[in-house]
């Protein structure tokens, strides 16, 4: 079983409208261009071409066998490895930072619990509880101000 998938995008008011005019010289909703829009571009691998129906014989007629639309460009095999590799290393470096990161969280994870191990009581080290002074604690302190 396929789900329909939703595709949001945004376009300025006067192209809205434009649209909007073109779906109602059709007779059809918005989502219906759209969705037809959507089926010819995927039936046709991308290579669509959305002109004006006044413009459509031009067109064919002024598009000559060797070009088409997309226009393709070749691209060097050398640029394409280049392309990989970067992708890989970025990747690595990718990871990298996740595990430093981790790395960082651990260590910040220890420091908590080594703060909270490193307050002693002076009575604890005294051993007299008679005393009726009051208690002083040794230990890394914040003062707010």
């Amino acid at each position: 079983m396929s789900k329909n998938k939703t595709i949001s995008f945004r376009v300025s008011e006067d192209k809205f409208e434009t649209l909007r005019e073109i779906a109602d010289e059709r007779d059809l909703s918005l989502s219906a261009v759209f969705r037809d829009y959507v089926d010819m571009l995927v039936a046709h691998d991308g290579q669509v071409e959305v002109v004006p129906e006044h413009q459509l014989n031009e067109s064919s007629a002024s598009t000559s066998d060797t070009e088409s639309f997309p226009p393709k460009v070749e691209v060097p095999k050398s640029f394409v490895r280049e392309h990989e590799r970067l992708e890989l290393e970025a990747e690595h470096l990718r990871e990298q930072l996740e595990e430093h990161k981790r790395y960082v969280t651990k260590l910040r994870q220890q420091l908590d619990e080594q703060d909270k191990e490193d307050v002693v009581q002076l009575e604890d080290l005294d051993g007299s509880e008679d005393d009726e002074e009051a208690s002083y604690r040794l230990g890394n302190f914040e003062e707010s101000i």
